[in-house]
């Protein structure tokens, strides 16, 4: 009895382990650093001295040119991957897929619990009509049925697991690509996720792509 009831217990444990499954995971972007500039010198030339018959040299520091103020412009954009993973279509698709395949799993796994469920209140029933012989013989069988129960759980955890891998790397591909050309062709220094954002000098001109890397990146997902 003591058996039956320890296989039970690793029964349940098994199927608690499946009782959640996990959402998307979120999606993200390393953090690109950039070099801050160096501070452009405006000192004029050294004094030199003067005549004795001629006025004080006055020395007149060069005002900065338009050249010297663009250098200092750093262009820094972030995203919110939160609102791509959600709003995007090869985000929406993947979701989808990953929903239908873990409810397929947890509809298979309710049913194999319930059937176990019912084998041990079946054996139960009989417990006291049984010899000892026989009661280790169906706790035996019944404790090879539950691990073969939950190696049907962790099978179906890992394939969740690989699936939620392969979305996730292949919408990351998709976004990493978008953010490297807008980069580019708009001339930012750098573009990173929204949440490591915390802080940013004065001097930087910071930008929310969000709208517009969901943009490309739909643009990318229907393309065939």
């Amino acid at each position: 009895m003591l058996l039956l009831e320890n296989t039970t217990k690793e029964m349940e444990s098994a199927c608690s382990l499946f009782a959640e499954v996990p959402q998307l995971c979120s999606f993200f972007l390393p953090f690109l650093t950039f070099p801050m500039p160096r501070p452009v010198s405006t000192a004029g030339p050294a004094d030199k001295p003067a005549a004795q018959t001629a006025a004080p040299t006055v020395i007149v520091e060069p005002a900065p040119t338009g050249e010297t103020k663009a250098e200092r412009v750093i262009k820094f954009g972030y995203v919110d991957m939160v609102k791509i993973g959600n709003d995007s279509s090869q985000g929406k698709a993947a979701k989808a897929k990953f929903e239908a395949k873990a409810d397929k799993y947890k509809g298979q796994i309710a049913a194999k619990q319930k059937q176990l469920e019912k084998q041990k209140n079946a054996i139960q029933a009989k417990l006291a009509t049984m010899s000892s012989e026989q009661r280790a013989a169906k706790a035996k069988e019944f404790d090879k049925k539950v691990n073969d129960f939950q190696k049907y759980v962790q099978k179906a955890e890992k394939e969740m697991q690989d699936l939620q891998e392969e979305v996730s790397r292949k919408l990351f591909l998709d976004i990493e690509q978008a953010v490297d050309a807008y980069g580019k062709t708009n001339g930012f220094t750098a573009i990173c996720v929204k949440k490591d954002v915390l802080y940013l000098a004065s001097g930087v001109d910071v930008q929310d792509v969000t709208d517009s890397i969901l943009k490309l990146v739909n643009e990318k997902g229907s393309k065939p």
